[in-house]
């Protein structure tokens, strides 16, 4: 892997399976090009919400139904790498159902970029019907110390609300309709500061269209997938009532967010942008 936007940098070997001690050279200077360090939990750093995604050269976000077979080494490092930097994930109840979520573990992160002894980044995942299994991999395998975390509306089921609550804390925000700004804000006033979205494309259109996005990152694959697949970012009016993050019909009320380009890795025909919101 090499940097070749904003100048040209040295060649980084991808190390793809995090590991104690010191940092290799390449985690190193990847953390500090997408804004951490090590121990960086302890930087007094102002909140931020970051999101990563993947998608094939002709824009198509997943691949046979899921984003993991766009995946490449290089990618699977710098996944590793936001994981590592984030207090929360945050992520849509259909791509946790698709992509198989468990809790993040410790051995799969580096725990060196975070503060000595923080747990893993909580798993916050977005649903207004709640149907997830409630006694699922993603709640009963939380690590010591961290949770799972299930945001919906106060309308959900009372009996779905009880059954999570077994095992994960419900934070509700919105009456009928998961307000997403009412989201980040209950997250971050539970004392997550970093929160890194990993999709769905639904929920990135809702925290795009809320203006809440301060940057995104984006693996670019090298595969034309055609077919049918969506693409990373989905209009806010086509939620559904499994996010239930907008009303059907409702209409975008945001302009179209300008995007500053940070910097441009690339590694085996992989392209790797981070960009920083100009709003």
């Amino acid at each position: 892997m090499r940097q070749i936007y904003p100048a040209q940098g040295p060649e980084l070997q991808v190390v793809q399976k995090a590991a104690p001690g010191p940092l290799p050279t390449a985690v190193t200077e990847l953390a500090r090009l997408y804004g951490g360090s090590a121990g960086s939990s302890q930087d007094r750093s102002p909140p931020s919400l970051r999101a990563n995604m993947v998608a094939s050269a002709d824009g198509a976000a997943e691949l046979d139904g899921r984003s993991g077979g766009l995946s490449g080494p290089a990618d699977r490092m710098v996944f590793t790498v936001l994981r590592s930097l984030a207090d929360l994930i945050l992520v849509g109840a259909g791509t946790a159902r698709t992509e198989r979520y468990r809790p993040a573990q410790t051995a799969g992160l580096w725990q060196q970029l975070r503060r000595p002894g923080a747990p893993p980044p909580a798993i916050a995942v977005v649903s207004a019907s709640l149907s997830l299994d409630p006694d699922g991999q993603l709640f009963t395998g939380t690590a010591a110390g961290a949770q799972t975390i299930v945001v919906t509306t106060a309308a959900a089921p009372a009996d779905r609300k009880a059954a999570i609550g077994r095992h994960a804390r419900i934070v509700e925000a919105g009456e009928h309709h998961v307000d997403v700004a009412a989201a980040v804000r209950a997250l971050r006033d539970l004392g997550y500061a970093r929160i890194l979205c990993e999709g769905g494309p639904t929920l990135l259109g809702q925290l795009a269209d809320a203006g809440l996005l301060d940057e995104l990152c984006v693996t670019t694959s090298p595969v034309l997938a055609a077919g049918h697949a969506g693409r990373i970012v989905r209009e806010p009016a086509d939620s559904g009532p499994e996010s239930g993050t907008t009303p059907p019909g409702a209409a975008s009320a945001a302009a179209p967010a300008g995007l500053s380009l940070a910097h441009l890795l690339a590694d085996e025909n992989f392209l790797f942008s981070r960009y920083l919101s100009e709003r």
